[in-house]
């Protein structure tokens, strides 16, 4: 992560960016955030990415009137500049500050905002998926939502990595793909390409977006056994860019055509504008 950190229209270290124990955020991970790609010292995909970020606020609640587009934008740019960052990768957070019904308190605030940047998340050459024991509830009313109670995501992904794999397919409560631990999730069948449908409960990714408004691509609810018989296998964040999986539970897969390579804001600096 890099030295300093945009909280609040203020510069500051890591450590002084505070929220209020009694807030609602801290109390129950009520607030948002999305991780954007920065390539060539610009935001990738930024028009995404906010339409996603008031979708969710409007969806759980969270007041976003003080922070415009613009004003946070320019936030996101001065930061980027501050700490020098070419390519990289940026969070953005709100973080609700309002007390809650349940822990009351006298506190006024309302939403916080907070940007850090870092370097671009490293990703193995050898990347190998597994299936995770934990599903997902695609009725839940967070399913949808990028919302900063993502411990859940993070335990699956942390059970993937001590069971030796890079990531971990996470199905539903169906019993249909959805995504991976912390990415998007597409397969090649075929010749034809197909990612799981929104109404599984997976989220609604922009790198996802982006690789189906370049690349044919077909929604399904498709049951984890297609993915033994997947010609092809590759994961989509803006964390990670686009990565091909070598491997599924043991069984190697075919490298993703070049055609899909290409389209990696990561590796492509054309679609960077």
């Amino acid at each position: 992560m890099s030295e300093v950190v945009y909280f609040n229209g203020a510069f500051i270290f890591p450590p002084d960016a505070k929220i209020p124990a009694a807030s609602s955020t801290a109390l129950f991970g009520r607030g948002i955030f999305t991780t954007i790609a920065i390539c060539g010292g610009q935001p990738f995909l930024w028009d995404k990415h906010w339409r996603r970020l008031t979708h969710n606020a409007a969806k759980i609640g969270i007041d976003l009137s003080d922070h415009t587009e613009n004003s946070t934008r320019k936030a996101l740019s001065e930061i980027i500049e501050k700490n020098g960052v070419g390519d990289g990768r940026a969070r953005i957070t709100f973080f609700d500050e309002r007390p809650s019904s349940i822990w009351p308190s006298e506190s006024d605030k309302k939403t916080s905002l907070h940007i850090m940047t870092g370097d671009r998340r490293p990703v193995s050459g050898n990347f190998r998926l597994t299936i995770s024991p934990y599903p997902v509830n695609s009725r839940s009313p967070l399913a949808d939502v990028k919302s900063c109670n993502y411990l859940e995501n993070l335990l699956a992904y942390d059970e993937a990595k001590e069971r030796g794999f890079n990531e971990a397919i996470r199905i539903n409560e169906r019993g249909h793909i959805t995504s991976d631990c912390m990415a998007n999730v597409f397969w090649l069948r075929e010749g034809r390409l197909y990612t799981p449908s929104l109404t599984t409960g997976c989220l609604a990714g922009t790198t996802r977006e982006f690789v189906m408004e370049n690349i044919e691509c077909v929604e399904v609810e498709a049951e984890i056994e297609v993915l033994n018989e997947a010609d092809a296998i590759f994961l989509t964040s803006a964390g990670i860019g686009i990565v091909e999986a070598v491997e599924f539970n043991g069984r190697k897969l075919a490298p993703i055509p070049r055609q899909i390579k290409d389209i990696d804001p990561r590796k492509n600096t054309k679609t960077h504008e």
